[in-house]
C-alpha cells in the first residue's frame, strides 16, 4: 500500500488530502472517505490505509480546505473543551450542505478519473458527520456512487431538516449500508425508522442496524471507540464493497 499526498482541484479553491493505493497491479475501485467531524488526520490516513489494504483506491480529502492552515483537534478533549468545541461546531456548520455537494463532484471527479482507479462509480463511507455526508453524496450523484456507507452518523433522518439524507432517497442507486449507535440521540430510533421508510419506499437496497457501542465506535482516536464495533465495521464494509463495486 502507498500513500500519497495530493492537491484537489475545487470550484472554490484546491483541497489537500491523501490519496492511498494497493500493493499490486491495478486498476482497483475507488472509495472516498469522509472523516468524522474532526476531519483529516492521522487516524483517518491510517484507516484510509486499511481500505486501500482490502484492494481500493481510497481518497481522503481535507474537508475543511477553505480553513486554510487549521490547527487539528484532539478528539480525546476537544468536545470537553468550550473553546475547542465552539471552533470545531463552528467548522461543522459553515459546511453546508451547499458546498458539501459541490465538493463532491470535484472529489469524484478526481477520484474516478486516476489511472489507478477503474470503473464509473465509486464507494463512500463516513462517520459521524461524515456518515450523513456519505448519504448526502451517494444521494446528489446516483451514478457515480455505487455504495455508501454510514457508521455512527448523526443527523441521517432529521425531521424538518430540508438538508437530511433520507430526502434524497429517491436519488439514489446505492447500496446503503448504516450503523447506528445505541443510545445516539444524532440518529435515535425515530431516525432509524424514518430512514428505513424512505430507501424502503424508494426501492435502495439497504442494510440498517444499531450496534451495541457509543457514538464514534469506529474511530481509533475517538473516547468511545470499541474494538469490537470497529471490527464488525471493517467486516461490513469489505461485504458491502465486495459485492456493490465493480472490480
Amino acid at each position: 500500500m502507498t500513500r500519497t499526498d495530493v492537491t484537489i482541484v475545487t470550484t472554490d479553491g484546491s483541497a489537500s488530502g491523501t490519496l492511498h493505493v494497493p500493493e499490486g497491479e491495478g486498476p482497483w475501485p475507488g472509495v472516498l472517505v469522509y472523516p468524522d467531524a474532526g476531519g483529516a488526520r492521522e487516524t483517518f490516513r491510517e484507516m484510509a490505509d486499511r481500505v486501500a489494504a482490502m484492494g481500493y483506491v481510497a481518497l481522503l480529502p481535507d474537508i475543511y480546505y477553505r480553513e486554510g492552515d487549521w490547527k487539528p483537534f484532539d478528539m480525546a478533549t476537544a468536545f470537553g473543551d468550550p473553546e475547542e468545541r465552539a471552533r470545531l461546531m463552528g467548522m461543522v456548520h459553515g459546511l453546508t450542505q451547499e458546498l458539501v455537494i459541490r465538493d463532491a463532484g470535484d472529489y469524484l471527479t478526481f477520484l474516478l478519473t486516476r489511472d489507478e482507479v477503474t470503473g464509473d462509480a465509486v464507494g463512500t463511507t463516513g462517520y459521524c458527520r461524515g456518515g450523513w455526508t456519505s448519504l448526502t453524496v451517494a444521494g446528489s450523484y446516483p451514478e457515480r456512487v455505487a455504495a455508501a456507507a454510514s457508521f455512527h452518523g448523526g443527523g441521517l433522518a432529521a425531521a424538518d431538516d430540508p438538508t437530511s439524507p433520507h430526502l434524497l432517497a429517491p436519488s439514489m442507486r446505492a447500496t446503503v449500508y448504516v450503523a447506528g449507535a445505541e443510545n445516539d440521540a444524532s440518529f435515535d430510533q425515530e431516525q432509524f425508522d424514518r430512514l428505513e421508510e424512505a430507501l424502503t419506499s424508494a426501492g435502495v437496497p439497504h442494510t440498517l442496524l444499531f450496534y451495541p457501542a457509543a457514538h464514534g465506535f469506529a474511530v481509533p482516536d475517538n473516547p468511545a471507540y470499541d474494538p469490537d464495533a470497529e471490527k464488525r465495521h471493517w467486516e461490513a464494509l469489505a461485504e458491502l464493497y465486495g459485492t456493490a463495486l465493480s472490480a
